[in-house]
């Protein structure tokens, strides 16, 4: 084994190219073309046959030894010594694969490196790519002159409903506020004098919702929804504290498009 490490040694040193230093040295420059690839490779299938060999010769040395003890207290030790040996010999296998491994060059992979080298192709597949996608059908819109289409369970701007009355749904259950994972509902309730119970205050913090539509599921009566409006944004924090009277305002602007929603969904509820 350690003359096969040697031997491997000596045409790792022999194979490998010289320091970048030793061609100032010598006055030449590189040679173009990775000579030494070649070599590695060549040198890799040396080794293989070489290791071969190895194994075939200790397969034979294994045979005499078995068929040299004929006698009944022999046997045994012979089989164990030889098991033994073929044990160690697997373990040395394994380090000659590795050395060889560290020296082999496949022929496919040095001329692959070559021609990408050589013609770039690496970079022209790149730009082919880059010119398929240049004439195919754009996916960006010209917002805000057009838009997008929106899905029925988009969870936009909140808003309160009436019935087509013109009375408020909201019954002051207080279903919403408990739901809310935000906190960010909050009611106060009075009864009437018919004893129907509706909301005298209905605030919503918009800086803490964070659009779950759990007041929307919650609600018995439809009366409080998310919107499709998405663009509300304002320039103070206190335009983003809606009341009561901003909810209803937002529900009567929108409620051709949340009536569409809810009853396109009516099926999935």
């Amino acid at each position: 084994v350690d003359s096969i490490k040697r031997t491997v040694l000596v045409i790792k040193r022999a194979i490998s190219p010289p320091p970048p230093g030793l061609w100032l040295k010598r006055g030449r420059p590189p040679h173009p073309f990775p000579i030494h690839h070649h070599q590695s490779a060549m040198a890799a299938i040396l080794a293989r046959k070489s290791l071969s060999a190895l194994r075939s010769r200790q397969l034979a040395l294994a045979g005499q030894a078995l068929q040299s003890q004929n006698h009944n207290g022999m046997v045994f030790v012979t089989r164990s010594f030889a098991t033994k040996q073929s044990f160690s010999t697997d373990k040395d296998d394994e380090e000659r694969e590795k050395l060889v491994k560290e020296i082999s060059k496949d022929w496919s992979s040095v001329f692959e490196r070559s021609i990408n080298t050589l013609f770039l192709t690496e970079m022209v597949r790149g730009l082919m790519l880059t010119l398929k996608y240049f004439f195919e059908k754009k996916v960006t819109i010209n917002y805000p002159f057009e838009k997008g289409p929106l899905s029925p369970r988009f969870r936009g701007e909140h808003a309160l409903r009436r019935y087509p009355t013109g009375e408020e749904r909201c019954i002051a259950c207080k279903l919403c506020e408990a739901i809310c994972p935000a906190q960010a509902i909050t009611i106060e309730a009075e009864e009437r004098e018919d004893g129907s119970r509706r909301t005298t205050r209905y605030d919503i913090d918009m800086t803490k919702c964070i659009y779950c539509g759990f007041c929307q599921e919650a609600c018995p009566v439809d009366a409080i929804v998310e919107g499709p409006n998405f663009e509300f944004a304002t320039e103070t924090h206190e335009e983003l504290l809606y009341d009561k009277e901003k909810l209803l305002e937002n529900g009567d602007r929108w409620e051709t498009e949340i009536a569409e929603n809810l009853r396109s969904e009516s099926l999935y509820r």
